[in-house]
């Protein structure tokens, strides 16, 4: 059994920021991604990432973020990220990042709903992709290893401490368990939830609930507003900085909130600033060949969809994983699940509360993830490791479930996942009727029409609903 001080597990800029934090503090971490290199930068382009660029300091950016997010947002989290903002900005452009600019050579701020001034940039509807792919050649230069297509499926933990790891090593169907001193979790949100699971299947807020973790921020889903009607297509909002307007069907002009309660409208980028069209070229394409319209010339049906979730592990500023707060007069003190991190959309940082604010998604992955990292490495070299029965009986467990899916006479996966989505619907009316409906789905179990061990991709899919079907229950529990 592989031992390692540290493990991050996820591919997205928050994993991959926490693994480079990690490293220059001292220890190479081992990064776990059930999908390789490059698979981080496909998420949905929802927005570029906020920086007060024009500002003398980040308190407005922060007024704005604590106006969207309400009473659910931490301050002293918030008051941290934003005040980062230019610093990461700066950071990614020295490691590479070609930034959209304008004149002058500054960088290009573009306004965006929510906040008082421009402040959105990056590098147009690729600017996701693009962090990730400066990240991962950082992460390269420092030598840390990447075990892609593992995917991971329950934490070992001995008396609230992080023990180990147990994973499916998908190319060869062999359950591989990993003996560390400290998990950082930084997956992909569980927004798969309400489309298919490949997009996003909470990994990350799965394993903290193996782990016995209470998710937060489950109650709260945000949507994006600019999500293309039957097609799933998430399009980036710093359009709206460049020219693009959603309008009602009869042309008058309306703001993402209208949108978002169910007006009927189009998004029209017939009138974009001619500069700005080779920075959305991908959002062109993907429409082009998606629904067939040209944009220069047809308006584009919307109806606001979840391109992201929010929602996870509890964290404290430090991105130590909590499970407990003890109210003591006037403060509260916060018990941590020792070893156990999170990060980015694995985490309920505090810093998006009821609403993200546009730029604030990508800004909190990268933030919270270098943050993880740094403690991760401080804390794990002067501890020990631990728990090996504890992992052999994890081993067990996780094989008896591999076991029963391969032998169960249940649902499809299709059907599985069909149903999983329908009952997260029915949770917006009815609490009771969506919890019996998943518990009914969870006894009904999956079955396979592949029950092969080496690359068994239907395996995979089911492993990643039987963790999903656990977090769509936190979710309606906290609705």
């Amino acid at each position: 059994m592989e031992s390692r001080e540290v493990v991050v597990i996820g591919s997205g800029p928050a994993a991959l920021r926490a693994a480079i934090a990690c490293s220059d503090a001292g220890v190479v971490p081992l990064m776990i991604d059930e999908l390789g290199v490059g698979s981080g930068s496909g998420s949905p382009p929802v927005a570029g990432l906020a920086a007060s660029i024009d500002e003398l300091n980040s308190q407005s950016h922060m007024d704005d973020t604590l106006a969207a997010g309400g009473e659910f947002c931490n301050e002293s989290v918030v008051s941290r990220t934003c005040n980062e903002g230019v610093s990461t900005l700066a950071e990614l452009e020295r490691w590479g990042l070609a930034l959209r600019r304008r004149e002058g050579g500054l960088p290009h701020a573009a306004p965006a709903p929510g906040h008082q001034v421009p402040r959105l940039t990056g590098c147009g509807d690729s600017t996701s992709r693009e962090v990730t792919r400066i990240l991962e050649e950082q992460a390269i230069k420092r030598g840390i290893q990447r075990n892609s297509d593992y995917l991971p499926l329950s934490i070992v933990s001995d008396n609230n401490q992080v023990r180990g790891l147990v994973t499916l090593n998908i190319s060869t169907g062999e359950i591989e368990p990993f003996q560390t001193k400290a998990v950082i979790l930084a997956t992909e949100g569980h927004q798969g939830l309400w489309s298919n699971p490949s997009e996003g299947s909470g990994t990350g807020s799965a394993l903290a609930l193996s782990a016995g973790i209470e998710l937060r921020g489950m109650g709260k889903t945000p949507r994006h507003p600019l999500t293309i009607r039957d097609c799933g297509i998430h399009i980036p909002i710093d359009v709206l900085g460049s020219g693009g307007r959603i309008r009602r069907e009869n042309g008058d002009d309306i703001g993402p909130e209208e949108a978002l309660e169910g007006e009927t409208c189009v998004l029209d980028l017939r009138g974009m600033d001619p500069e700005a069209k080779s920075w959305f070229s991908q959002t062109s394409s993907r429409i082009r060949d998606r629904l067939g319209l040209d944009i220069t010339r047809d308006v584009v049906p919307l109806s606001p969809g979840v391109a992201y979730t929010t929602g996870g592990a509890p964290c404290d500023n430090e991105g130590r994983v909590i499970f407990q707060e003890q109210n003591t007069g006037d403060s509260s003190t916060s018990l941590w699940h020792t070893g156990l991190y999170a990060a980015g959309r694995s985490a309920n940082t505090g810093m998006h509360g009821e609403y993200p604010l546009p730029g604030n998604i990508l800004l909190d992955d990268l933030v919270s993830g270098k943050a993880a990292g740094v403690h991760a490495a401080s804390w794990a070299p002067a501890n020990h490791f631990g728990g090996s029965d504890q992992i052999d009986q994890a081993v067990q467990d996780v094989s008896n479930i591999i076991t029963s899916i391969r032998e169960g006479e249940g649902m499809t996966v299709a059907n599985f996942a069909s149903k999983l989505s329908s009952a997260i619907s029915i949770g917006s009316s009815s609490k009771d009727a969506a919890l019996a409906e998943i518990n009914n789905i969870k006894d009904s179990g999956i079955r396979l029409t592949d029950t092969s061990k080496v690359m068994n991709t239907e395996m995979v899919e089911a492993l990643r609903l039987h963790g999903l079907a656990s977090v769509a229950e936190s979710i309606v529990i906290s609705g």
